[in-house]
C-alpha cells in the first residue's frame, strides 16, 4: 500500500507502547513515512483517571518508546489534549498526513471515542485503519453456535482453543521507518508527575523496567525460569514464582500473541520430553492469559460490567457504607495479618500476587460487605497494572456477579488462605514489622495466641496491631441475612414488575443512594444500603501506611519508603465504632474459627496479574471482520439476554453457584440494552 498523494501516515499510539509485533506501526511502515503519535488526554477517562504508579509506569515506558522509534529513524510527537479527536485533526493538518493506524481497545469509552474518530477523520477525508494487537482473536469472532456471546468462561476459552486458526503469529520490529514532516507539529511537555508524586516512586525503579524490550526480557527470564514450576507455586505469596508481565501487558509493551506463542512453543518442547508437571503450569498459564481475554470480551459484549452486576438480582444486594472498614482495610488495619500485609505491600509498591488480590478482594465483600465498585475504584488507583476491564472482571467474579463467579455465600478466613499461601509467615513479617517477632505457629491469627508470646512478641492487640474488625462467624451471620433481603427485595421488584407498577431489574427510584468516599470520586449508584457510618474529613494521612520496611516483594533489603510515615503518631488507627462492636474475648474467636470451613479456593488466577490486563464494552456488530486490519469495530444492542448452563467447576470462574440453583428466576445476564447507560 502507498500514501496517496504521497502525504505520510499517522500511527496513533495508545496502550501498544512498542515496536514489535505491532500491526498498526508495521501498516505505517508498509505505507510510506510514519509519524507516530501519543495523545496525553486524561480527562477523557472520567473517573478512571490514572493513578500515581500507573502514570509512572506510563512515562517511562514512553520515553523507552520515543528512544526505539528514533533508533529506527523516527521521534514520538506527544500532545496534551482534552480531546483525542481533535488534536488527531490538528497534527493531521500540521504533517499532511492522508492516513491514520491505530490499535483497537475495548473498553466502552475507548470504543466510543474510536468509532467517533473514524467519522470525523473520515469526513474530512482521511483513510483511517485499525488492528488487532491486544487479544488472540477479535470478540466478535467467538461465538456459540448460535452466533451468540459466551456467558461463561470456560465455554469460551475452550472456544478460542479449538478456533479453525491459529492466532497470528507476531509481528518482527520494522527495519527503519521512514520519517514523516514533523517540523510544524512540536511535541508537547507531558507532565506525569507532581514533585511530591516523584519522592514517592523513586523506589519503583529499583523493582521495575517499564518498556518493551525490558517486558521482552522478563518474558524470557519466566518461560526459562519459574514456568516449568508455576502449576506447583503460584500460590506463593512469598517469593517470584509469577511472570510479573501483567504491566507490560497493560501498557502493551508485549503482545499477548507472543506470549501465547512462545508458551506454546515451550509446551509442545515439554509434551515431547514427556514432562507432565511442564504441561500442567503451560496449561495453567495459559488459561490466566484466557482470563485476560475473557475480560475484554465481557467489556466488549457487557459495556457498563465495570458499574453494574451483570446478574441482576445482585443488584438489590444490601452494601454496608461503612467509611471507617474502607479505611481500615486501605491502611491494613483490620487486624487479619494476610489482609493487612497485602494492603500495605499495594500502598507502598502498586503491586499484589494475584492470590493476595482474591483474599483481599474477598475479605472486602464477604467480610466487610462494602461495595464491590470501591474496592475495584482503589486498587484502579493504586495498582501499577490497573486495568479496567480485568479488575471489572475480578471484582464481579470474587463479588459472586457472574454466571460462573464465586458463590456469594461463600467466606475465604484470611487465616486459612494464610496456610496456603505463607505458609511460613514471611510474607506477613515482611510487609507487618509489628509481627516480625511472632512465631509462624500464631503469625496468621495473633487474637488465639497465648498472652506470653504476645508479650515476648511486643504485640499489644488493639494497640500496636488492632484486634479483628469483624469476626468470621458474624460476617457469615451478616451475609446470610444480607442474601435474604437481597432475594426479597428481588422477589418484591420483579413481582412490581409482574403488575406493570415498575421496571423490574432496573434501577428503584425508592432505593438510597450510596455516598462514595470523597477520596474515590466515582458516580453515585442507586442500590440498597445498610449501617451507613458519617463521613469523615479525607486527610491526606487517610492514605500513608504505617511502618514500611521493604518497597517490593523482590526488594530484598529494608530501606527507608517515601510513603512511610514520618511521625510514629500519625498512624491511623482503627475507628473505634467499628472495633469496639466487633471486637470479641479470645476464646469466642477461637471457637469461631474452629467452626468456620476451609474451602477451595480457586486455581485460577484472579486478576490474571501473572500474565494479564484487561476491559468492559457490549455485544458485536462489525461492518467489517478481516484479520489484518479493518474499521472500528462497532457494537449494537442485542434482541435478547444471554444465559448459558452453570458448569460445575471447582477452579474459580466456572464454579457454580448454590445459591443460583435456588433461584433459577435471576439466572440471566442483564443485558445491556437494559442498564441506564449513565453513572
Amino acid at each position: 500500500m502507498s500514501s496517496s498523494g504521497g502525504g505520510c501516515s499517522i500511527v496513533w499510539f495508545r496502550r501498544d507502547l512498542r515496536v514489535e509485533d505491532n500491526p498498526a506501526l508495521a501498516a505505517g511502515v508498509r505505507a510510506g513515512a510514519v509519524v507516530g503519535v501519543f495523545i496525553w488526554a486524561p480527562e477523557e477517562e472520567g473517573q478512571y483517571y490514572p493513578g500515581r504508579v500507573s502514570r509512572w509506569w506510563l512515562k517511562n515506558s514512553l520515553a523507552h518508546l520515543d528512544s526505539s522509534l528514533r533508533n529506527l529513524g523516527t521521534p514520538l510527537v506527544t500532545k496534551r489534549s482534552t480531546d483525542s479527536v481533535s488534536s488527531l485533526l490538528e497534527v493531521v493538518k500540521s504533517t499532511g498526513a492522508t492516513q491514520i493506524f491505530f490499535n483497537h481497545l475495548y473498553d466502552p469509552l475507548s470504543l466510543v471515542r474510536d468509532h467517533r474518530a473514524k467519522e470525523i477523520l473520515t469526513a474530512q477525508g482521511i483513510t483511517v485503519r485499525s488492528f488487532n494487537s491486544d487479544l488472540l482473536y477479535e470478540p466478535w469472532d467467538v461465538n456459540d453456535e448460535n452466533g451468540q456471546p459466551f456467558t461463561t468462561f470456560d465455554s469460551f476459552w475452550e472456544r478460542c482453543l479449538s478456533m479453525p486458526y491459529d492466532p497470528q503469529a507476531p509481528l518482527l520490529p520494522p527495519k527503519r521507518i521512514i520519517p514523516g514532516d514533523v517540523s510544524k507539529c512540536p511535541s508537547d511537555t507531558l507532565v506525569f508527575e507532581d514533585d511530591l508524586e516523584k519522592a514517592s516512586n523513586a523506589l519503583l525503579a529499583r523493582a521495575w523496567s517499564p518498556g518493551w524490550s525490558n517486558a521482552n526480557k522478563a518474558l524470557t527470564t519466566f518461560i526459562n525460569g519459574p514456568l516449568i514450576e508455576y502449576s506447583k507455586n503460584r500460590r506463593k505469596a512469598d517469593s517470584a514464582t509469577t511472570s510479573f508481565l501483567s504491566p507490560h501487558l497493560h501498557f502493551g509493551e508485549v503482545s499477548v500473541k507472543k506470549v501465547f506463542h512462545l508458551v506454546r512453543i515451550k509446551q509442545v518442547f515439554w509434551a515431547n520430553e514427556g514432562n507432565e508437571a511442564g504441561e500442567e503450569s503451560v496449561n495453567l498459564f495459559l488459561k490466566s492469559i484466557g482470563l485476560r481475554e475473557y475480560s475484554r470480551y465481557i467489556s466488549f459484549n457487557h459495556p457498563y460490567s465495570h458499574e453494574r452486576p451483570l446478574l441482576g438480582h445482585l443488584k438489590f444486594f444490601p452494601w454496608v457504607v461503612n467509611e471507617g472498614y474502607f479505611k481500615a482495610w486501605r491502611q491494613g488495619r483490620t487486624g487479619y495479618p494476610l489482609v493487612d500485609a497485602g494492603m500495605r505491600e499495594l500502598w507502598a509498591t502498586g503491586w499484589l500476587h494475584d492470590r493476595i488480590r482474591v483474599v483481599v478482594s474477598s475479605f472486602f465483600v464477604k467480610v466487610l460487605q462494602l461495595p464491590w465498585r470501591w474496592g475495584m475504584k482503589y486498587f484502579w488507583d493504586t495498582l501499577l497494572d490497573a486495568d479496567l476491564e480485568s479488575d471489572a472482571l475480578g471484582w464481579q467474579y470474587i463479588s459472586g456477579t457472574l454466571p460462573d463467579g464465586r458463590e456469594f455465600d461463600r467466606i475465604d478466613n484470611p487465616q486459612f488462605e494464610g496456610y496456603k499461601c505463607d505458609p511460613n509467615g514471611e510474607y506477613v513479617r515482611r510487609w507487618l514489622p509489628e509481627l516480625a517477632r511472632l512465631p509462624t505457629e500464631w503469625i496468621h491469627h495473633p487474637w488465639n495466641a497465648p498472652e506470653s508470646v504476645l508479650q515476648a512478641a511486643g504485640i499489644e492487640l488493639g494497640s500496636n496491631y488492632p484486634l479483628p474488625i469483624v469476626e468470621i462467624d458474624a460476617a457469615t451471620v451478616r451475609l446470610e441475612e444480607a442474601l435474604i433481603q437481597m432475594w426479597q427485595l428481588e422477589a418484591a421488584s420483579r413481582a412490581a414488575a409482574e403488575n406493570g407498577t415498575e421496571e423490574g431489574l432496573g434501577d428503584s427510584a425508592e432505593s438510597t443512594p450510596i455516598a462514595f468516599p470523597q477520596d474515590i470520586q466515582m458516580e453515585e449508584r442507586h442500590e440498597p444500603i445498610r449501617n451507613n457510618a458519617p463521613h469523615g474529613t479525607r486527610r491526606y494521612q487517610d492514605q500513608m501506611v504505617p511502618s514500611m520496611t521493604s518497597s517490593r516483594v523482590r526488594v530484598e533489603e529494608e530501606e527507608t519508603s517515601s510513603v512511610r510515615n514520618s511521625a510514629g503518631d500519625s498512624r491511623a488507627e482503627v475507628p473505634t465504632n467499628a472495633n469496639a462492636r466487633e471486637a470479641m474475648n479470645q476464646g469466642a474467636l477461637q471457637n469461631g474459627n474452629r467452626n468456620t470451613r476451609q474451602r477451595h479456593n480457586p486455581t485460577t488466577t484472579f486478576w490474571l496479574r501473572n500474565a494479564a490486563e484487561d476491559s468492559t464494552a457490549e455485544s458485536s456488530s462489525s461492518t467489517r471482520r478481516e484479520r489484518d486490519g479493518g474499521v472500528v469495530p462497532e457494537w449494537s444492542p442485542q434482541a435478547s439476554n444471554f444465559s448459558d448452563q452453570y458448569v460445575d467447576d471447582e477452579n474459580g470462574i466456572g464454579a457454580t453457584s448454590p445459591y443460583l440453583q435456588r433461584h433459577p428466576q435471576s439466572h440471566q445476564l442483564m443485558s445491556w440494552t437494559r442498564l441506564p447507560q449513565t453513572g
